[in-house]
């Protein structure tokens, strides 16, 4: 039940949280900064945050508007009882983005079974039209190209198991090729077996590279290249586009 995952979350995040405020403040006073921090929680806590959103992610919902004014704000009341509009809520996350990634990193990711699939996803910070007037990430964000057109961002690299848990992840400039050795070599440490990817990892020496690591990286074909073996793109078919479009 949902309602025990809360309580498994809250466990789980409240001793990580603890540990990164910790390594936080140290980290301010190696800085020997003037400047003053807010810590001070609002009336839900970040813990808390952090727990209904991954709660969301073990859920049937689609829509995280609907997850949180449908069911938490109607059936989660008694495990938080200070409960905040959506509006205030979906503004706080901001300040969440770290502790959240550094939780997924090193507390949330699955383990590799032999099955595994690659793909990365573009990450807009601005249209396209707008990426010489954008100042917000401003040095960091790069135009890009995917199979949908130009964007201007970054890109997120990730694999996952036959399970569809997540096993490693990558935030690039949006200009990286998903064919980057570095980016690949840092994300397939822990990766063994077959590896399904989509044409934009079509690549003689990453293929060879990624081999010597104990890893068959598999993709679909180009119209001009021989086919492959069959089992192997009926596998990507089927699970692939199911388990990364989820």
């Amino acid at each position: 039940m949902l309602k025990d995952k809360v309580i498994e979350f809250n466990v789980i995040i409240d001793d990580f949280y603890k540990n990164f405020l910790s390594e936080l403040e140290n980290l301010k006073k190696l800085e020997q900064s003037d400047k003053k921090f807010r810590n001070r929680d609002g009336k839900l806590s970040d813990t808390e945050m952090m727990s209904i959103i991954l709660l969301f992610q073990h859920s049937n919902f689609i829509n995280f508007k609907r997850f949180y004014l449908d069911f938490v704000c109607v059936y989660l009341t008694d495990l938080f009882p200070e409960l905040i509009s959506y509006e205030r809520f979906v503004e706080r996350p901001k300040r969440l983005f770290l502790p959240l990634v550094l939780f997924l990193k090193y507390k949330g990711l699955g383990k590799c079974t032999g099955i595994n699939f690659i793909d990365s996803t573009k990450l807009e910070v601005c249209e396209i039209q707008r990426e010489k007037e954008h100042r917000v990430f401003l040095g960091l964000a790069e135009k890009g190209k995917t199979t949908m057109g130009w964007f201007f961002g970054f890109k997120l690299h990730l694999i996952i198991n036959d399970k569809g848990e997540i096993l490693s992840f990558y935030l690039t400039k949006g200009n990286v090729d998903d064919r980057d050795i570095r980016v690949l070599s840092d994300i397939t440490k822990d990766v063994f077996g077959k590896l399904f990817g989509d044409r934009g990892y079509i690549s003689k020496a990453l293929s060879k590279l990624l081999f010597q690591d104990g890893i068959q990286l598999t993709t679909k074909v180009r119209k001009n290249m021989k086919k492959q073996n069959l089992s192997d793109i009926t596998l990507f078919s089927l699970e692939k586009e199911q388990l990364l479009k989820a």
